[in-house]
């Protein structure tokens, strides 16, 4: 701990500046912490130990991106270091405590397209629902209705305060990315565990703590803690599935299976995209998916009507 903090002593003016500037801008803590947590890894990397911001080039910016694929990051991480690292020179620009920045032009990896999205059906989400378990329950459980039946980010749940329902109107206030808010209609079975989950809501540690859902210590729940149930929860669900066979379920899955729903019943694009938060008609795109099921019902459906006339041989047609 005490070598990390040496190493990156000769940053501390611009990681604190980096820190303030991300603040100002309007970052999520959850992002402040995902970009800091690259820059410190940046800085401390082999190919940057002991050079000023002012020495460093694209080739070093490179070869801590290459480090990091060569530990099995997968695509969209890569992408993120390289947007933290790229975020970070371009704050300091801004703020005069640099003059350049070696990550500009380097390109993005190329992630999979049009890859299905991982989703649970109908059925599906009620056994995984009966997987949710222990004394806080209630509270687990609305969280995961506020996923897969209102499209909620991890994000967006850890946020959510108490005041933000309203028991009135069934209506629940959302603080999404871009920091847009938007009101979603609460299906009754979710209301009536949101409002459960209310009145079982644990006592906050310090006073004022608006919080919805708070954590057994007494204060918010983190989305690692969201995260972390969740996966303990599917774990329990895929028990008795080889280890090797199961299904890389997590969090997000649920809004997945919310969208994924959504369209089946033929709700249109534009619904869905506002229900989801997208800021872009695009991101909405990847749930369109087809499953092959379903293909091969569509397809069986068509009558093929063929002709009663005998076919024409390559002779008789001149290819012969």
């Amino acid at each position: 701990m005490d070598e990390d903090i040496n190493t990156l002593q000769p940053y501390s003016e611009e990681l604190e500046a980096f820190e303030d500037w991300m603040k100002d801008a309007g970052y999520t803590a959850y992002t402040r912490r995902s970009y800091l947590h690259d820059i410190h890894e940046f800085l401390q990397s082999h190919s940057v130990q002991g050079k000023s911001l002012d020495e460093l080039k694209k080739r070093h910016v490179l070869s801590y991106l290459s480090s990091a694929r060569s530990r099995g990051v997968s695509d969209s991480t890569r992408n993120r270091k390289h947007a933290a690292v790229s975020c970070f020179f371009k704050a300091l620009i801004e703020m005069e405590l640099a003059e350049h920045n070696p990550a500009a032009g380097i390109k993005k990896a190329k992630t999979e397209q049009n890859k299905e999205p991982l989703y649970l059906d109908e059925s599906t989400l009620s056994n995984f629902f009966k997987s949710i378990d222990g004394k806080y329950r209630t509270r687990n459980l609305t969280i995961f209705l506020l996923m897969a039946y209102m499209g909620l980010r991890v994000g967006e749940v850890h946020l959510l305060n108490v005041q933000d329902y309203n028991a009135e109107r069934r209506t629940l206030q959302v603080f999404g990315k871009g920091r847009k808010w938007r009101t979603l209609p609460v299906p009754e079975a979710v209301a009536g565990m949101l409002i459960q989950s209310i009145e079982e809501r644990l006592t906050p540690w310090r006073d004022g703590e608006q919080a919805l859902f708070i954590s057994q210590k007494g204060t918010r729940l983190s989305i690692r803690n969201i995260q972390q149930i969740a996966a303990d929860t599917f774990d329990r669900f895929q028990s008795d599935i080889e280890p090797a066979r199961r299904l890389p379920y997590s969090s997000h899955k649920l809004r997945h299976s919310f969208a994924t729903m959504l369209l089946r019943q033929g709700t249109d694009l534009r619904t869905v995209q506002e229900l989801l938060g997208h800021s872009s008609i695009q991101t909405t795109i990847i749930y369109t998916h087809v499953r092959n099921r379903e293909k091969e019902e569509a397809i069986s459906k068509l009558q093929v009507q063929l002709p009663d006339s005998p076919p024409i041989s390559a002779e008789e047609d001149g290819y012969a």
